[in-house]
């Protein structure tokens, strides 16, 4: 019998979000089917941290649901080819073994969750309920039958458990990190303090004109910086390229296709009914409710009698998101709101005010402002659309396949002519390059890069994805790192002894009508030079100044001075600047009192997520933790 058998009989505890649970626990939902791809079972293991396995069929469910994810926050349309070029298959592997290692950290210090606190866990999670109870079990097993694709009872139980010990894991480990009171004030004062500038800038391209640098000057900065311009190892290949570009353009879609992929994904080209509406929100955690609902409903007899809503909402909304903005919550549609909220908002009209709607959050007190009715695009408006998807599809498709059949038989350097070639595949050589750089012919493609860097002399790549299409290469030619002779960078330590050689004549120039800047009218000084004192608006540190961009040496010296002090010269990447304070504004009492638990909250985190970073990755060291990389370069390039 599984906890959630016992919690049947007492439905009045269950207090549960589904909404939460997808999030927390995205990687085990997708039901293991009865094949895969590449050959490789769901049951076989991908990696194995202390004789535990990460298999297969846990990374394809983990793959399809982060797939899901992005597809539901950036539409159906989201690009699956760059999710993959930028690895997010390679991240997802990453975060299993590392939950696996956490799992076995936990299982050797003994830590582990107990069946009361998987149950206290999910009762603490708040929706579900209806008039402050619980919907009963046969509802709660539809709504995870529902899910998409459906939850099964003993994965979700699984998951909370191992999310619980991890959680525990990391309490142990870091709950002694504290922070001093006065060290929070001051990272507070710090990230919240903010400068108004007058900024005059010497760039160095102004003082590079005219400028020489002689070869032995040139000659004296190379010996004085040689390990600057040493040249990286590098590696050459040859490799048997299936261009997607190329079939594509090549590849038909039927009228009929198009039809049948818009009547099946009509909701793509739909949109719901919308409504825009602004709240007042009281909370009303740690208050007498009785208290905050008469004010709720003082609030809403206001609104209702004509006062200015936006006005109220800055006055009273304990709901910072929107407050400052009237309370606005701009467009939404049905279920993006919990569920009370959402029938109170969608059986309004606009500028309609209701009564105090109560939900988990507190008391609302809802304005409608606008509707939107439901809207469809015609077939005519995204055919264009969706043929251009459906070639990308097929192309990817066809290439896929095609990688596939020849996996197998490229085992030797030769087998790129006399087996890829003859399939469609273009096959070259390229020159050197570093890890970093792109490669002749496939451009950016750090997976092709990673593999040759990392290949045994004489073997074939198993099938690499690029943005050119799909990869196998063998390498070629290897070139260890060196310092090069003189001849060989002269060019660029040239270039960089103009650089520098600007930098101090901006600087001396700066110099120069410093005193005049500090003593006199800083614009008019600063006119009559022929430059001209940009203001900035109030900002805080990191931003970009003016023509400055970002830098720490301007930040330091504009937060160190008052009001209305001009600094000296500041030297930065691109010259050098001359800064005046116009107004300074710092965190008052108030405010520190009202965030100081925030920043806390932040600090505590930063600092002990570092620890527990640390120590995991000491941990890791000193377990069997083995990664079967053919199987990886199987699926990360197949999925």
């Amino acid at each position: 019998m599984t906890m959630l058998d016992r919690m049947r009989r007492h439905k009045n505890w269950l207090k549960w979000s589904l909404a939460l649970v997808v999030l927390a626990f995205i990687a085990l939902y997708i039901p293991a089917t009865n094949n895969s791809a590449n050959g490789a079972g769901l049951n076989d293991a991908l990696a194995t941290v202390e004789g535990s396995d990460v298999t297969v069929g846990q990374f394809r469910k983990a793959y399809a649901r982060q797939m899901e994810a992005y597809r539901s926050a950036y539409g159906a349309n989201m690009d699956e080819r760059l999710l993959r070029q930028l690895q997010i298959d390679q991240r997802i592997v990453q975060q299993l073994v590392e939950e696996e290692v956490s799992i076995a950290e936990a299982r050797r210090l003994g830590i582990s969750a107990t069946d009361e606190e998987v149950k206290g866990r999910i009762l603490a999670i708040p929706s579900f309920q209806e008039n402050g109870q619980f919907i009963g079990y046969g509802r709660y097993r539809q709504m995870l039958q529902m899910q998409n694709p459906p939850v099964r009872e003993s994965d979700f139980e699984e998951q909370v458990r191992r999310s619980i010990t991890v959680e525990k894991l990391q309490a142990a480990l870091t709950n002694w990190i504290s922070i001093p009171d006065a060290e929070i004030e001051a990272e507070f004062r710090k990230r919240n303090e903010k400068v108004k500038l007058a900024v005059v800038n010497f760039p160095a391209d102004k003082f590079r004109e005219g400028m020489q640098a002689s070869d032995d000057e040139v000659a004296a900065s190379f010996e004085k910086n040689k390990d600057t311009y040493r040249i990286p190892e590098k590696r050459k290949v040859k490799y048997a390229l299936l261009d997607v570009q190329a079939i594509r353009e090549r590849t038909t879609v039927a009228p009929q296709q198009v039809q049948r992929y818009y009547e099946d994904n009509a909701q793509q080209y739909s949109t719901p009914e919308q409504v825009r509406a602004s709240h007042i929100l009281l909370k009303t955690e740690g208050k007498n409710e009785a208290d905050v609902k008469k004010l709720a409903e003082e609030i809403a007899a206001k609104a209702k009698g004509g006062a200015d809503f936006a006005a109220l909402a800055k006055q009273y909304s304990e709901d910072e998101s929107n407050n400052q903005k009237g309370g606005d919550l701009d467009f939404f549609s049905k279920g993006a709101m919990v569920p009370e909220f959402d029938q109170a908002a969608f059986a309004m009209q606009p500028g309609q005010v209701s009564d105090p709607v109560k939900t988990s959050f507190g008391y609302h007190v809802i304005k409608m402002v606008e509707k939107r009715a439901a809207t469809s695009k015609p077939l005519a408006e995204v055919r264009a659309q969706i043929e251009d998807q459906l070639k990308w599809q097929g192309a990817q498709d066809e290439a896929q396949r095609t990688a596939d059949e020849v996996t197998g038989q490229l085992k030797a350097p030769a087998d790129l002519d006399t087996v890829a070639r003859p399939r469609g595949f273009t096959v070259s050589e390229s020159g050197f390059f570093t890890r970093e750089e792109p490669i002749a012919g496939l451009g950016m493609a750090p997976a092709a890069a990673e593999q040759a860097f990392t290949l045994a002399d004489g073997a074939v790549s198993p099938v690499i994805r690029t943005p050119q299409g799909f990869v196998f290469l063998t390498v070629t030619g290897k070139q260890d790192p060196y310092v090069p002779k003189l001849e060989e960078v002269k060019p660029r330590v040239r270039d960089d002894v103009l650089k520098q050689k600007a930098i101090e004549a901006a600087q001396q120039k700066a110099s120069a009508l410093a005193a005049q800047l500090k003593s006199g009218n800083f614009e008019a000084v600063a006119k009559a030079a022929g430059l001209e004192a940009k203001t900035t608006d109030l900002i805080g540190r990191g931003a970009p100044i003016a023509d400055a961009g970002v830098s720490p040496a301007i930040d330091a010296a504009a937060f160190g001075m008052e009001a209305g002090a001009v600094s000296n010269p500041i030297i930065t990447d691109n010259g050098a600047v001359i800064v005046k304070v116009i107004e300074k504004n710092a965190p008052t009492p108030a405010e520190i009192t009202a965030g100081k638990q925030q920043m806390k909250d932040e600090l505590v985190n930063e600092r002990r997520g570092r620890f527990y970073a640390s120590y995991m990755g000491k941990a890791r060291e000193r377990m069997k933790v083995q990664i079967n990389t053919q199987l990886l370069a199987q699926l990360t390039q197949g999925t």
